[in-house]
């Protein structure tokens, strides 16, 4: 393909994209790793309401291009379409602050199969914003339009680039120069978690202040505490737009991207019936878990009961469960408390 043909390729992916609402499961550094996103995926695709995509834990970009063998760590789609096994694509997510070095893996990671590329300006970890990367980029939005340009120029044509940002970095007064950050340096969509650093994860969201960047010709996704239907109607109204990001509420709530489309579709069949998984529906997909992939049965162990102490904030058998294995360290005798948790 011609460089035209590339540029048509890619603005019709983006507008089948974004055809109708998009829902996609957010990048958690050390929670939606690869094994968690297949569990997720799966059960959204068992539900009838597949995500539109998830992005990789990001890649962490300092003084080379990476080996394959670290993109494939973080993102082993990439061996199969860049896709769940449930058929969820994943784009692969990058940060740093180098627009030279960001640009050459980003094309690295689009040889290799990446769907789109993605460029982390959110991430508020001290040990990533000391090093001039994620969020603390959010008070320097010319080097934010350098990354994004150099990556843009970078990575094939039809590929689409997209950014992922908060409100601002202490506060929200850089908010205009982000936004005409993103509008010159040609991003295909930008998702806002709305809050800033600062504020960390600490409610609540500040969804009304997603609104002025719609002023973009691009879609805007919005992003931050929705945990429930109400929240996530709440959300696309103040944001103005119907594209979201779930994270945290998606975890505790595997079902809930399938029940804020039943939801918003306004569908004449029971919530309960169509969108809502039942603990014991849940057991079989969290024994999978524990059967995934890991370096040991420690660290498998570990990550479960990350994700356990999550979902005792949506389940109340999650509690019960919790108060009886949260010293164990066995992974058959957590499997059985988990099947005794159904029969009692």
């Amino acid at each position: 393909m011609n460089n035209n043909q590339q540029l048509q390729t890619r603005q019709n992916t983006i507008n089948q994209l974004f055809a109708t609402p998009v829902r996609l499961l957010a990048p958690m550094e050390g929670l939606t790793d690869p094994l968690m996103r297949q569990i997720l995926t799966q059960i959204a695709s068992d539900l009838d309401r597949p995500y539109d995509w998830s992005v990789s834990e990001f890649i962490r970009i300092t003084q080379h291009v990476l080996p394959a063998h670290v993109f494939y760590k973080y993102v082993p789609e990439l061996h199969h379409d860049a896709k769940t096994a449930s058929g969820t694509p994943i784009h692969v997510q990058i940060l740093g602050s180098e627009a030279q070095l960001m640009a050459e893996n980003a094309a690295y990671a689009c040889e290799l199969g990446a769907p789109a590329i993605d460029i982390n300006f959110g991430c508020p970890a001290k040990t990533v914003n000391s090093h001039r990367g994620g969020s603390v980029l959010l008070d320097e939005p010319e080097t934010m339009y350098q990354i994004i340009s150099a990556v843009r120029q970078a990575v094939p044509a039809h590929i689409p680039v997209s950014a992922k940002i908060r409100l601002g970095y202490t506060d929200t007064s850089r908010m205009d120069d982000i936004r005409g950050a993103i509008n010159d340096s040609g991003a295909d969509w930008l998702t806002i978690h709305a809050r800033t650093k600062t504020q960390g994860y600490k409610p609540p969201a500040y969804w009304d202040k997603i609104q002025s960047f719609n002023a973009l010709d691009i879609p805007v996704i919005a992003n931050g505490e929705i945990w429930n239907i109400e929240h996530a109607q709440n959300c696309m109204t103040q944001a103005g737009t119907p594209h979201l990001m779930l994270g945290r509420g998606a975890v505790t709530r595997p079902d809930l991207v399938a029940q804020v489309d039943n939801d918003t579709k306004n569908s004449t069949d029971s919530v309960e019936n169509t969108a809502t998984l039942l603990w014991q529906d849940l057991i079989a997909h969290q024994i999978k878990f524990l059967e995934g992939e890991a370096k040991n049965d420690v660290v498998l162990v570990g990550r479960y009961k990350q994700w356990l102490g999550m979902l005792t904030k949506g389940y109340a058998e999650a509690q019960t469960v919790w108060e009886s294995i949260k010293r164990e360290k066995n992974k058959a005798v957590i499997i059985s408390a988990l099947q005794a948790s159904v029969r009692d």
